[in-house]
């Protein structure tokens, strides 16, 4: 049974927006990485984040899109852990017009662990192996305020 997936919300802003009134295709990758680290706090790993001892780097990042987000959207980006290695993960990020069913954007994203200070790999280790497979039932962060209406 796969744990049920992060949610988090964020709302577009209008400087995130092209010449063409939507969402420009570069801020999927930023809004995944906050996304992302708010997974990671959720899961219980902000000190570890914070301190270095979790570092990661992105080694490959596979975006799609299905239909667009506008400015003041809200939008629910789901987070899952797709695939555990050895040194790396990868997470997959849903993401949908909050209150709506269809998928308007997905994202696949490949870490690998390292070590902070020499960029070498590291094995993700039996607590990061375990919390990606407990995942974060039940948790959601709202940055849009969009839950509170």
């Amino acid at each position: 049974m796969t744990p049920a997936p992060f949610r988090f919300y964020l709302r577009v802003r209008y400087q995130e927006c092209d010449a063409q009134g939507v969402v420009f295709n570069a801020r999927y990758g930023d809004y995944v990485d906050v996304a992302t680290m708010e997974f990671f706090r959720a899961l219980g790993f902000a000190d570890e984040i914070a301190t270095n001892d979790l570092d990661m780097q992105l080694v490959q990042q596979t975006t799609t899109w299905k239909a667009p987000a506008r400015n003041n959207d809200v939008l629910e980006i789901a987070i899952t852990a797709l695939h555990l290695g050895t040194t790396s993960f990868t997470l997959e990020a849903k993401f949908r017009i909050a209150g709506r069913p269809d998928v308007i954007c997905s994202s696949e994203t490949v870490y690998v662990r390292v070590d902070h200070s020499t960029l070498t790999k590291r094995p993700l280790g039996q607590d990061l192996a375990a919390a990606f497979n407990r995942g974060t039932p039940g948790v959601v962060v709202d940055h849009a305020g969009y839950l509170a209406r």
